[in-house]
């Protein structure tokens, strides 16, 4: 399959580099619509922003594919008479990587550029509350005197900030940037829309090729959607750890590895029937891929589809990530290929009205 090639790589580096921070996903939305409407017969968008494109629309049995658009981000939470702006979180993001990383703040007049500024190291000896970054102590410095100036560049508190690191291709292997978890995950169900577009596969059912928003908080735009599209099968894409990195406990996050596969997940919201298909598609296809085990929830989009709408048959696909919810977010480049490869050919075994029940 001809899964990352220069145009599908273009349009990953455009979707990937656009701002979608949760709540703010318009920008990203507008680019993944862009590309996806030319392998769908119909697309639409919800009242908080998620996007779904639609093949053979009308048939009665409804299959979800989806991935999350938002990122992890801030808000302006308060600006000092000196200029320098406290923040809070949108999302899980990590106070501790914040210092000497560059930002864009969102104004209605558009970006305002700023950094998080940090002490320099000798400057804080001696100074324990000083010596850490915390929520307490990072701060943003747009080069402003007062905070007078700063309101008149457009930042007040609500604003809207992301880390300005874009997309890189690393060592060939890697494709390394901020917010892969998971909009990388969008360009994927992106591609099997392509495929079966140009493989012309007629699917007995009517495909739902679903972006959902607000992930980052709560599974919050899945939740929506499903209620809308009620689907009878749906299969999540999203990312996990790879824990070969150090600093890793395998014992507790699990065994996973860039590069050998994507992982499927077993848990109480995954559907042991769906799971079960899905791993014959990669057995009959030679797709590798990991196993992985949840206790409880998934923490993905896959339990807000699971417990919708009385119960949907529901499963996870993960691709390995390293260093989540950070601006080097690393991702395997046949990671995300098998990814693709695995939820095309699972969507293949999938019959017209596919009983899904267990007995």
């Amino acid at each position: 399959m001809d899964i990352i090639n220069e145009k599908s790589e273009k349009f990953m580096f455009d979707y990937l580099n656009s701002s979608s921070p949760t709540g703010f996903e318009s920008a990203g939305q507008q680019t993944w619509v862009e590309y996806v409407q030319s392998y769908v017969d119909e697309w639409h968008l919800d009242n908080y922003g998620t996007a779904y494109g639609i093949i053979n629309p009308g048939k009665p049995y409804k299959v979800v594919i989806e991935a999350h658009a938002d990122e992890i981000a801030w808000f302006v939470n308060y600006i000092s008479d000196k200029g320098f702006i406290s923040v809070i979180r949108n999302g899980g993001s990590d106070h501790i990587i914040a210092p000497s990383k560059r930002v864009n703040i969102y104004t209605k007049n558009g970006p305002v550029q700023g950094v998080f500024g940090w002490p320099a190291i000798h400057t804080r000896k001696g100074k324990k509350s000083s010596l850490s970054p915390s929520m307490e102590n990072i701060f943003i410095d747009v080069g402003a005197k007062d905070k007078e100036e700063v309101e008149k560049m457009g930042v007040h508190v609500g604003c809207v900030v992301t880390f300005e690191d874009e997309l890189m291709k690393l060592n060939e292997k890697y494709y390394v940037g901020r917010a892969l978890d998971n909009r990388m995950g969008g360009f994927c169900i992106a591609q099997v829309a392509r495929l079966i577009k140009e493989n012309k596969i007629d699917l007995p059912f009517s495909l739902y090729v679903v972006n959902a928003v607000q992930e980052e908080i709560g599974l919050r735009g899945a939740q929506m959607v499903a209620d809308q599209i009620k689907p009878n099968v749906a299969i999540i894409t999203d990312v996990c750890h790879d824990t070969d990195t150090p600093l890793i406990d395998k014992k507790i996050q699990g065994d996973t590895s860039a590069g050998n596969g994507p992982s499927l997940t077993v848990g109480p919201a995954v559907h042991n029937k769906l799971l079960n298909l899905i791993f014959d598609a990669a057995e009959d296809k030679e797709i590798p891929f990991q196993r992985s085990a949840s206790s409880r929830s998934t923490g993905t989009d896959t339990d807000a589809f699971a417990y919708s709408n009385g119960g949907v048959p529901s499963a996870l696909i993960s691709l390995p990530l390293r260093y989540m919810h950070t601006t080097v977010e690393m991702a395997h480049t046949e990671d995300i290929e098998n990814v693709v490869k695995l939820i095309y050919e699972s969507l293949l075994k999938i019959e017209e009205n596919h009983n899904f029940k267990y007995f």
